[in-house]
């Protein structure tokens, strides 16, 4: 074979295609036979036949006859090139080229380091969403792995998108198509819109100097492509940018909304995107939006950040707070603490007073569930700890229940089916449970009273998650916190309880009092 274009190559950076020399050929009408495929392609490992059983058929009668059957479908596609796929009567592994091989090695990359050309090369490979046309929705772990790879691929290509914009600022013609990709993913950036109109301006400059005419204010400019269906400039849940943490780790963070700056610190199970649809946490955004600036950053190993990051240390996410206000340029601001995050708040405002003009802090803990050395409450989450990590985003009826009704009592039957989702997009099993035995040792008792900023806390009376007595302990010890309770039994509060109402209205009066406002 002579090139990349003469072998069979499976395209995965958009539908699904199996291209020979550059041709697409006709695919099996299962949707899992092709799932399938692409599964075994992109791992590119050895994979046990009863593994796959389980991934793709746990419920026919016949698992192993329907594997079967794919893997003689998936050979007539090889033809060829059938000894590709090796498989025995226990392991399946095929080894063949596909176009995320070249897009992969940049998902943990410092892009600045990269030529140009390989950048403009794995761009053009991406023609929409990983696998988009092949989600399988009963599923469950194969939809998982497609989901957070969709979200490494959309994180890449964004920060390929924004380092050829820089780079190629002298460039205006070729930065310019890219400007308005980029615009397209991520629509709402007053910045890149400000950027996207220099652009344009240099580029009538150039033609007008071409043709020895004065540019006229208003002419045309090369057309933009379509935007995707569903995406507008007024979608508040697109404007997302990207920055490094000291690791290199890449997080990513979205503003939405005006007015004194609210910075919400990062807790786990966030999507800044998918969050706008979800009514688990919707109405939060909308609230805490309408009369502020609200910038939210999805926590590493969660949502549009970087996944599988080794290093999840309370240390650590205190360093990625830093680092987004060094982004966001924020001078100073209210801080938000949820959950786990409020023990990140506390110690960044014990570090940074001068950027916190007031620190809110909800449902919040001074020690982890295993620091707070309670023999039954630890007995109780390690187990839920051992289902998370075998039924994190699978339909287990006893998972779920468990789960969602410890955060969510008061959840309704859409809740408990958008919490599978929340569990699906925004973060995988193995590093869900990594991180709940990461916050269990969670201990700021000793940093309390050295909080200088004015503090609010508030707690939902009957929380599972975190008992109320974390909350009024937190206030004791913080000089000056006020504490107030909140009527509720849920860790998230839900749009339309009276607790909901109540938190927003002591929010905003408590940011009017801090900043004059």
């Amino acid at each position: 074979m002579n090139g990349p274009q003469h072998r069979l190559e499976l395209r995965v950076l958009g539908d699904f295609q199996v291209t020979r020399d550059g041709q697409p050929l006709d695919l099996p009408p299962s949707r899992k036979t092709r799932a399938l495929l692409a599964y075994l392609g992109v791992t590119g490992r050895q994979h046990q036949r009863e593994r796959l059983c389980e991934i793709f058929w746990d419920i026919p009668d016949d698992p192993r006859g329907a594997l079967r059957w794919s893997l003689s479908k998936i050979r007539q596609v090889l033809a060829a090139d059938e000894s590709a796929l090796s498989a025995d009567r226990n392991a399946v592994v095929l080894n063949i080229a596909t176009d995320y091989a070249q897009l992969a090695p940049l998902v943990k990359a410092d892009l600045s380091s990269r030529s140009t050309e390989e950048l403009e090369a794995v761009l053009a490979s991406i023609r929409g969403g990983f696998l988009a046309d092949l989600s399988l929705e009963r599923c469950f772990e194969y939809e998982s792995w497609r989901q957070a790879i969709a979200s490494e691929v959309e994180i890449v290509e964004l920060g390929i998108l924004r380092e050829l914009v820089e780079r190629l600022g002298n460039e205006p013609r070729r930065a310019l198509p890219l400007a308005q990709r980029l615009r397209r993913l991520a629509p709402g950036d007053p910045g890149l819109a400000a950027e996207i109109e220099a652009l344009e301006e240099k580029v009538r400059s150039a033609a007008a100097q071409a043709t020895g005419r004065a540019p006229q204010p208003g002419s045309p400019t090369p057309p933009q492509a379509p935007s995707k269906p569903g995406a507008s400039a007024q979608d508040p849940g697109r404007a997302v940018q990207f920055c490094r943490a000291l690791d290199g780790t890449r997080l990513a963070y979205a503003s939405t909304g005006s007015g004194p700056a609210i910075l919400r610190a990062a807790h786990w199970m966030s999507h800044l995107t998918f969050d706008w649809d979800s009514p688990i946490w919707r109405h939060w955004m909308r609230e805490l939006s309408r009369h502020n600036r609200l910038v939210r950053y999805d926590e590493r190993c969660n949502g549009l950040s970087q996944r599988h990051v080794i290093d999840i240390s309370f240390e650590t996410m205190v360093s990625d707070l830093e680092r987004v206000v060094e982004a966001t340029g924020l001078d100073r601001f209210t801080l938000l603490g949820l959950s786990q995050s409020c023990a990140v708040s506390i110690a960044y405002a014990i570090r940074h007073p001068e950027k916190v003009s007031g620190m809110i802090l909800y449902g919040g803990y001074v020690k982890g569930w295993r620091a707070r050395g309670d023999a039954g409450e630890i007995a109780t989450r390690e187990a839920v700890a051992t289902l998370m990590r075998e039924n994190w985003g699978k339909p287990n009826p006893m998972f779920r229940q468990a789960f969602c009704s410890m955060f969510i009592p008061g959840a309704t039957h859409e809740h408990f089916a958008w919490m599978d989702e929340l569990m699906l997009r925004t973060v995988s099993p193995d590093d869900a449970w990594r991180l709940q035995n990461s916050f269990s040792m969670i201990d700021v008792s000793g940093l309390l009273e050295k909080v200088r900023v004015p503090t609010l806390v508030l707690h939902a009376r009957d929380d599972n998650v975190a008992p109320v007595e974390s909350g009024r302990t937190m206030a004791a010890g913080i000089p000056g916190a006020r504490f107030i309770e909140l009527d509720s039994q849920n860790h998230i509060l839900l749009e339309g309880e009276p607790a909901f109402e109540e938190f927003i209205d002591h929010v905003c009066a408590f940011i009017a009092e801090t900043t004059g406002s």
